[in-house]
């Protein structure tokens, strides 16, 4: 703990892996589908296993060996290994006359639909960022005339994958902690071990090895000129040099090779959507999260920012309520109800209000819920009074009547990299910008605290300065990356291709609505609050003490932590990438 005392206590930079492991993976059959709630994969993948349980050879054929096996394992799982085996046939027979009806249904309703849409659409962004090994997920278009046997081997694999999840799932719910510290001494000694084989080795340097950055700025110049030709050669090139599994700059080069490449070919908006739909599976996810979280600071050095800045808020109060705009690091309230928990005097109410995305893409009803549930269990868990309640709707309209504050209560306002969504200019002339309107309602709830945490880069004016900003932005991480991972790390490539890759992919191929972001620098949101009526407050140098210690001893010399004016600044080499800092409404505004 910060103050020397909780000495058996976990930090809740370490705590948050457990509590990931433990909301991620818990009944992933039922409370993450929202992720994929419109997912053609999924329909898919749910395809074949219906057409078993209807086909007629599952229950006419008595002397298939696969056919019996398959049988006893439904019998097994659908009466928990016992029960009457009439009983179970009379109930299966019914359940293929619905399995074949609705399957039926679903041919006669196809043809309606039309043949050139969505599933095209789908099937080019699978093939865009297909080279990510996702386990358990279909690829290929299913088909009808698919051999029983092939159908079982994949219904075979699926449920080997789930039994993975689950594995893992219980092992890091009694080892979390351990198993972080763990990952983080391997890394650094497989990491280490790495360059030591590679400095030995000598490896070999490329004759004709070229500055990809530059064939990427060349590139990007003639598309915005409109200069197909000179862009197609240019891209060409830069292919034959790129790689997903070699250097930094190989692996950049790829990534933005592909949302050129599409670009050139004027669909983006159109593949957008289908490719911002699909995403890593729920195993894949977590396994690249403990990586991430081992091998670099600048989320763990955020959720403990939040959490001290919270805890000098609450001082002599017992009620805090937070409101997060867009859940999109909500993990980190687990770990802040544990320390809630382990205060000194009577455990305080909690209260969490949150507000979810209403652009650029609904967020499922189902998934508000479920963040609710999983951190009413942490809570009630640790004995701490916890309230949840969703707010769903444009973020310029929510304002502090939509939030049911209490007097007595300590009241926070948490963005966390998410208010860069909103669009930095209305799209009507006369109309104020949805980013200062929704400073100006925050301004108006008179939080004891404000926290905002930025992406610091700029997308600029065209679209030549949003590609060398996202170029320079991404080179950093990039660079972090190949120097604290192993390159042949397959959960890197997925992270740097199919996670990073995908916002590359938005940043360079679409524009207009279509941009799920538009970032700015923190000088430029300091401007923007400060217009806005928000005072800043300065850093507790206790905090960032911490903070710098922590950096300095357990990662990467080149990890930038630092301070500037009254910014928490987290970056690479220099590059500031992140900035952090707390405001308070002007004294002369009214709650």
């Amino acid at each position: 703990m910060p103050d020397g005392d909780g000495q058996g206590l976990l930090p809740p930079d370490d705590m948050v892996l457990s509590y990931a492991a433990r909301m991620l993976m818990e009944d992933t059959d039922n409370k993450f589908l929202y992720k994929y709630y419109d997912s053609a994969a999924l329909l898919q993948v749910q395809q074949p296993f219906a057409e078993i349980l209807s086909s007629p050879s599952f229950s006419a054929n008595n002397g298939n060996d696969i056919n019996m096996c398959n049988t006893r394992g439904g019998m097994d799982l659908l009466q928990g290994g016992s029960g009457d085996q009439n009983t179970f046939s009379s109930a299966f027979s019914k359940g293929t006359d619905v399995v074949g009806a609705f399957l039926k249904g679903m041919e006669e309703a196809s043809r309606f639909l039309p043949t050139d849409n969505v599933y095209k659409r789908n099937m080019q962004a699978n093939q865009i960022f297909g080279e990510s090994s996702t386990p358990g997920r279909l690829k290929k278009r299913y088909n009808r005339d698919e051999h029983p046997e092939e159908r079982v081997g994949r219904a075979s694999k699926a449920i080997m994958v789930m039994g993975e999840l689950e594995e893992m799932r219980d092992e890091m719910m009694v080892r979390g902690y351990e198993i972080c510290i763990k990952d983080m001494y391997n890394l650094r000694i497989a990491k280490t071990n790495e360059v030591e084989k590679n400095r030995l080795g000598g490896s070999k340097a490329k004759k004709d090895m070229v500055d990809l950055c530059t064939l990427l700025i060349h590139c990007a110049q003639a598309v915005a000129v409109n200069n197909h030709m000179g862009a197609h050669e240019l891209l060409k090139q830069i292919k034959g040099h790129a790689s997903k599994t070699g250097d930094a700059a190989q692996r950049l080069a790829y990534c933005f090779a592909k949302g050129l490449e599409v670009r050139l070919s004027g669909t983006g908006n159109q593949l957008c959507p289908s490719l911002m739909v699909e995403g890593p599976s729920t195993l894949e996810f977590l396994k690249v999260y403990n990586l991430y979280m081992a091998a670099c600071y600048f989320i763990k050095a955020t959720f403990i920012f939040n959490a001290m800045a919270i805890e000098h808020s609450m001082a002599g109060k017992n009620k805090l309520h937070i409101v997060d705009y867009g859940l999109q690091h909500w993990l980190q309230w687990a770990g802040l109800l544990h320390r809630m928990a382990n205060r000194e005097g009577s455990l305080p109410k909690v209260k969490v209000t949150a507000i979810s995305h209403l652009q650029p893409r609904p967020c499922p009803a189902e998934r508000v819920e479920e963040i609710g549930h999983q951190l009413s269990k942490c809570a009630s868990k640790f004995g701490v009074p916890f309230k949840f309640h969703a707010i769903t709707a444009k973020w310029e309209e929510v304002c502090i009547d939509n939030l049911d504050t209490d007097a007595d209560e300590v009241l926070v306002v948490s963005d966390l990299f998410s208010l860069g969504v909103l669009m930095d200019e209305s799209i009507y002339f006369d109309d104020p910008s949805p980013r200062d309107t929704v400073l100006n309602n925050i301004r108006r709830m008179q939080p004891d605290i404000f926290i905002q945490s930025i992406v610091n880069y700029s997308y600029g004016t065209s679209f030549l300065t949003r590609f060398r900003e996202a170029l320079f932005y991404y080179r950093a991480l990039f660079d972090m990356m190949d120097a604290t991972m192993l390159r042949e790390s397959k959960l890197r490539t997925v992270l740097e291709q199919g996670m990073l890759g995908r916002s590359v992919f938005n940043v360079i191929a679409c524009e207009g609505m279509d941009l799920l972001n538009h970032p700015e620098r923190y000088k430029q949101w300091q401007v923007r609050n400060q217009r806005a009526g928000l005072r800043q407050l300065p850093l507790k140098p206790n905090i960032v003490n911490l903070l710098k210690d922590k950096v300095k001893k357990d990662y990467h010399k080149d990890f930038l932590l630092s301070e500037d004016g009254h910014w928490l600044v987290q970056g690479w080499m220099g590059r500031i990438l992140y900035a952090h800092s707390t405001w308070v409404a002007d004294k002369g505004a009214s709650r």
